[in-house]
């Protein structure tokens, strides 16, 4: 009888040792894909397939393995680094790539690891950087606008994907952040710089100056002319006005009436002058004005 219920107990002890089992296969064979990412399965290290389907799927416990890749888009910070521009001057570059995973078998194939890929792109970037800024001086370098910058990430971009190809991903962007001088030039490059400007100051302001002169002579010259103008057209009112006041003294004494009466007119303003006040006034008898008054 009790040998009866010990093997009845060894028994439930291996059907649950069995369940368990079981139960840790089941879990085992079980792998979950997510939406942003591949799953890399190989079996006994071999490939066997990338799962890039979202969800749940089976695997062969112990036999098989799987790598999660991720399938979005990942920042590097690229350390800062110095190149040489076109006239041999250094220049600090700090810049960032922006990257993906694009084919994941090739990728685990050759790099299979992030950290391996981001010093994969830190030495390709560099590379693409010098040669593209190589081309170029400093001093346009860093005088450049928006666009010009643009124009030089697109390009080291261009050089950077030529390269990176070749492990299965690609960039989206490379684009610089910063351009640096290096701390024992920054000071001679800004001085430099500013002496460059003084004297492009200086230049404008001279032939400001220049054209501001040419103006102020060009008005005085103007006004000049203007001035003479209205001096000769008021010697000549003045000219006309003498010669019609001579005409009309001419015309006063065309006749001996005319005459009289144009000097009995003076007399009397002469008079009306002279007798300003309490006056008495002695005339000769041949006065003009004793004439008139006695009827002569």
């Amino acid at each position: 009888m009790q040998e009866t219920k010990k093997k009845s107990n060894i028994g439930l002890i291996l059907k649950l040792i069995i369940l368990i089992l079981l139960i840790i296969s089941l879990i085992n064979s079980v792998y979950i894909v997510r939406e942003n990412e591949y799953a890399y399965v190989t079996r006994f290290s071999k490939f066997v397939k990338i799962q890039d389907t979202a969800g749940l799927h089976f695997m062969l416990p112990i036999l098989d393995k799987i790598e999660k890749i991720p399938q979005y888009r990942m920042m590097y910070d690229i350390p800062p680094s110095e190149v040489l521009t076109g006239d041999k001057k250094t220049l600090v570059v700090d810049n960032f790539a922006v990257w993906q995973i694009d084919d994941p078998y090739t990728f685990m194939r050759t790099v299979s690891r992030i950290s391996e890929m981001e010093n994969r792109i830190d030495a390709v970037v560099y590379n693409a950087v010098k040669n593209t800024l190589g081309t170029m001086d400093q001093t346009t370098i860093i005088n450049s606008d928006n666009r010009s910058i643009d124009d030089v990430n697109i390009k080291i971009t261009e050089l950077v994907n030529a390269q990176l190809k070749n492990y299965g991903v690609s960039t989206v962007a490379v684009e610089i952040k910063r351009l640096d001088l290096p701390k024992d030039n920054e000071s001679a490059v800004y001085s430099r710089m500013i002496s460059e400007r003084t004297q492009m100051a200086e230049s404008f302001r001279a032939e400001g100056n220049l054209e501001a002169s040419k103006v102020v002579n060009e008005t005085d010259k103007e006004v000049g002319i203007l001035l003479s103008k209205a001096a000769s057209a008021a010697e000549e009112l003045k000219g006309q006005g003498e010669s019609e006041y001579m005409k009309i003294i001419a015309e006063a004494y065309s006749t001996e009436d005319r005459m009289n009466y144009y000097e009995f007119i003076r007399s009397l303003e002469a008079l009306k002058v002279t007798m300003k006040g309490e006056k008495t006034l002695i005339l000769p008898a041949d006065n003009f004005i004793v004439k008139v008054l006695n009827g002569n």
